[in-house]
């Protein structure tokens, strides 16, 4: 009878745009919402700096973000997870 407990933490997904900072990413999240008035399918996106303790997330990298406790003034969001690797060119 071992129930998992589910997390309240939300997580999104999105792509890094900066690592340039230590110990910290940013990661830029797309969502697709129908608009209020006239029903067209618009984008939006928001930025959120992301808890990377090792510097292992590079830019161009699809990571998963899990929200926390307030790191900094403007970090409060753990990266936790590495879903696509950033494509070499």
């Amino acid at each position: 009878m071992t129930e998992e407990k589910k997390s309240l933490k939300r997580t999104l997904i999105g792509k890094v745009v900066s690592d340039k900072r230590s110990k910290t990413v940013t990661v830029l999240v797309e969502r697709r919402v129908k608009h209020e008035l006239y029903g067209k399918i618009v984008a939006k996106s928001s930025k959120y700096h992301a808890h990377d303790e090792q510097g292992v997330y590079h830019m161009g990298d699809i990571i998963e973000i899990t929200e926390s406790r307030p790191i900094s003034k403007t970090k409060n969001w753990v990266a936790t997870r590495l879903v696509e690797k950033a494509a070499t060119v």
